[in-house]
């Protein structure tokens, strides 16, 4: 209770006393509010689902945006669904058969003989009448043999009898691609197939040949990888790299690698391996780049010469390559909503808060696009002007009221704040209907990096780093286009020792050319 007797200066001293605590409970308060989010963010990255979707029952918001007139098609066929307790998509006819039709088949008959046959009733020998097959899968481990190239030399024993010098002339055999090395095609094939497709670590290969009684140690095989990319391989990573500079619509993503050897640098500092790709105009193709740092300079200095549009995440490190228009990604705009509402109380997961509302924006694009998956890039381009212009201009305004109310530093306040920032590179998929709404099509294809990492954990030297850079960019883009990557790696290895350089017939080695032999496509469409 404030004394009555005291002085106005007291009165003063004691009135700003109390609004500075006022505004330290606020501020803690806010500071309590942030950092429960964000336990509740951790939690959920820990604990729980990877999905990004929500459920509909937790809350229809179509009222506050008017779906069923905006976004409902008549003339639309709906799925055949077949309905049990649940629904569920028909099983197709003919999937066992289509998946075993290109297998070789080896055919196994039983049958009785004569004097088994004979009827219980009358006792004349059986006929045939029909016959029950059963089928099964019949795996063949892997066998590693030795090849011994015989090179036959002729010599001239008439010269060589009457002559001071004896000619002599040898079988043409084809050259390995490491001389000196009991690597063959089919070998570096193996190796790098087993490491950048199935994410084997070098020391499980050499268990793996030691079971077979091959004593191949992990710095052999090593040896074997970057010999074989950096000497071979590397000539139609140029060529790729040739290639994707023509391009128009291209994506770029980066993530982090350990390297332990490089100069200057300690073990444990970060590394990094870009992701370049390409978009939908010609066949695929799919670069990493490895690089010390994240620097600005490394996407300038491997776009050079490279004209168009570029599909990226929020890093300002791509915003300063010349004649290249920045498109951004509505999947990460759309993360940091669904962030913020998995930071809110559970409690209020299910009303129509400001964070479900942008989340909702989101799905409204996603939504349409989907529609436009098919449609061809002019009619995609119309359709956007038409339905998805609408949506954004609404969502802008909503994102300019959220700025001026939202805590900057909550989960909220960061995803408006991306939005709003970002604006002018997420709209830009606006102008050319060859753009796409996300970057997911280079996050697809650097998760194969990533999983992978989680298996070496790291590199050993750059020069290391730089071959699993070409072997990844080879085993992806030989994987987009089709193709086995196995045996087009070992169709590689014997083809380039063979042939120069600067042969015209080079180009009939990438991964889309028509010349490539039939058997190193896929039997099954593409992961």
């Amino acid at each position: 209770m404030m004394n009555p007797t005291a002085t106005p200066n007291q009165l003063e001293t004691l009135q700003a006393r109390c609004e500075a605590q006022e505004k330290e409970i606020a501020e803690l308060k806010k500071q309590v509010k942030l950092l429960l989010e964000q336990l509740r963010l951790a939690r959920h990255r820990q604990f729980g689902k990877s999905s990004e979707r929500i459920t509909d029952d937790q809350i229809r918001l179509d009222l506050i945006f008017n779906e069923a007139e905006a976004e409902a098609q008549p003339e639309a066929e709906e799925p055949t669904f077949e309905t049990v307790t649940y629904q569920r998509r028909k099983k197709q006819p003919g999937q066992r058969d289509a998946m075993l039709a290109d297998l070789p088949v080896e055919r196994i008959e039983y049958r009785l003989p004569e004097e088994e046959r004979i009827c219980p009733c009358c006792g004349e020998v059986m006929d045939e009448a029909g016959v029950e097959i059963r089928r099964e899968l019949i795996h063949i481990p892997a066998q590693t043999k030795v090849r011994e190239h015989v090179q036959q030399q002729y010599a001239c024993r008439m010269c060589d009898k009457h002559r001071t010098e004896t000619p002599m002339v040898k079988a043409q055999m084809p050259k390995p691609p490491i001389p000196g090395s009991l690597a063959s095609a089919s070998m570096l094939a193996y190796v790098i197939d087993k490491k950048y497709v199935d994410g084997l670590p070098l020391y499980r290969l050499e268990e793996q040949f030691a079971r077979q009684g091959l004593r191949l140690t992990r710095q052999t095989l090593a040896n074997w990888v970057v010999l074989g990319t950096t000497r071979w391989l590397e000539w139609i990573y140029n060529r790729l790299h040739e290639e994707l500079l023509k391009r128009r619509y291209l994506h770029a993503d980066e993530t982090t690698l350990q390297v332990l050897h490089e100069p200057g640098r300690p073990a444990e500092a970060t590394s990094y391996m870009w992701l370049y790709r390409s978009g939908q105009d010609g066949p695929p193709i799919v670069l990493f780049d490895y690089q010390e740092t994240r620097s600005k300079e490394h996407p300038k200095r491997f776009l050079k010469g490279f004209k168009g549009y570029l599909h990226v995440d929020g890093y300002s490190g791509y915003n300063e390559i010349p004649d290249v228009k920045l498109v951004g990604c509505w999947a990460h705009a759309r993360r940091k909503f669904h962030e913020a509402h998995t930071a809110l109380p559970a409690e209020e997961r299910k009303k129509p808060t400001a964070a479900r509302i942008g989340l909702e924006y989101c799905n409204r694009l996603f939504k349409i696009e989907r529609a436009l998956k098919d449609a061809p890039p002019e009619e995609r381009h119309a359709k956007r002007q038409r339905l998805s212009r609408p949506v954004l201009d609404e969502f802008l305004t909503w994102l300019q009221e959220q700025g001026e109310q939202v805590l900057p530093k909550s989960a909220l306040g960061q995803a408006v704040s991306y939005c709003l920032n970002q604006w002018p590179k997420l709209t830009a998929f606006l102008e050319d209907g060859h753009l796409e709404l996300d970057n997911n099509r280079s996050e697809r294809s650097i998760k194969r990096f990533v999983i992978g990492r989680k298996n070496f954990l790291f590199a050993n030297t750059p020069r290391g780093a730089r071959a699993s850079a070409i072997a990844y960019s080879l085993v992806e883009t030989a994987k987009e286009n089709g193709l086995d990557p196995y045996l087009y790696l070992e169709y590689l290895f014997e083809r380039l020792p063979n042939i120069r350089t600067d042969d015209p017939t080079m180009d009939d080695l990438l991964p889309w050319s028509e010349r490539l032999p039939e058997r190193i496509r896929r039997r099954t469409k593409k992961a």
